[in-house]
């Protein structure tokens, strides 16, 4: 037995601290593969191993399908919780989280720019304002946003990803699905392209309405694409699912998607297409390749 021993203190104040700044690594949940955070960012959120596709929001996403800025309209709407609802909280308190959370308004970002050189209207959802749910706001941009691109003779894109229809807003949040479809229908007996991108998860009555009807549907791989969850079917049909339902793989198999496509490689595919439905001639040269999502300053000018 030793008559001495060291016993060594840790450093005051730093016992139960990391060295590592906390953000600096993602780890991916499909493969396991741990990702520096700038190198996902520059592969636009997907595995560089498995190609497993994060969740974008809706900025990052406009930023990965404008050529350069774009111009944001009717940011200043807002849902004045037209039925007072209140479940385990009230829906106001509900709103101001997600606003204080995500910097949006709503679950939705109408914008113009330019896509391959070409004038659109793009519409994003972000699943991160209550699950994406579309409300009386949701409704109202969209339908805007297609009103616009009649009155300007340009496409229109729409980048779904949401839980379906809000509950806090009753029969006004279904009433969107019709009115948003109407909307759509003009544009298409105008012969103006409306192209819908469904991304992880697209769901309920935004799947049941606008997330449907593009002339041209588009889906990222393995993304959760429905009406109802696997687990309620399940427990109605009582019968087991097949490996791989209701993801875009399957869907496309079953003749529900037209194409599912990386999203490394979605700009260049919707310049192509956008061409050939405007009846342009194809570009020389590939189009400009997305940015990665930008860590300052949102680069966007906001309607007043």
């Amino acid at each position: 037995m030793a008559w001495f021993k060291k016993v060594r203190k840790p450093i005051e104040g730093t016992a139960d601290k990391s060295r590592v700044p906390e953000g600096l690594w993602v780890k991916c949940p499909s493969c396991a593969q741990i990702i520096y955070n700038k190198d996902l960012a520059a592969s636009l959120s997907v595995c560089t191993k498995c190609a497993h596709h994060f969740r974008l929001s809706a900025p990052d996403r406009l930023r990965s399908l404008f050529d350069d800025g774009w111009e944001e309209h009717d940011a200043g709407l807002m849902s004045t919780d037209p039925l007072q609802f209140t479940d385990t909280k009230p829906y106001r308190q509900r709103l101001q989280s997600s606003i204080e959370t995500t910097g949006l308004r709503d679950a939705v970002i109408a914008a113009s720019g330019r896509v391959g050189g070409m004038e659109c209207e793009i519409a994003a959802m972000e699943y991160g304002f209550i699950g994406g749910s579309m409300g009386v706001v949701v409704g109202e941009k969209i339908t805007r946003a297609a009103e616009r691109a009649l009155a300007t003779r340009a496409p229109l894109i729409v980048v779904s990803s949401s839980g379906g229809a809000r509950m806090m807003e009753g029969a006004l949040s279904l009433m969107q699905m019709a009115k948003i479809s109407a909307a759509l229908g003009r544009l298409d007996r105008a012969g103006l392209p409306y192209l819908s991108i469904l991304t992880d998860p697209t769901t309920g009555g935004v799947t049941a309405s606008f997330a449907m009807l593009g002339d041209l549907n588009l889906a990222e791989p393995k993304a959760l694409i429905g009406f109802a969850g696997p687990r309620v079917i399940e427990q109605t049909i009582r019968q087991t699912l097949p490996e791989g339902f209701q993801r875009s793989e399957f869907l496309l198999d079953h003749g529900m998607l037209d194409m599912v496509v990386d999203r490394r490689e979605l700009k260049t595919t919707l310049a192509r297409v956008l061409r050939a439905m405007m009846g342009l001639p194809p570009a020389q040269g590939r189009p400009a390749s997305p940015r990665p999502p930008a860590t300052g300053a949102e680069n966007s000018t906001a309607e007043s």
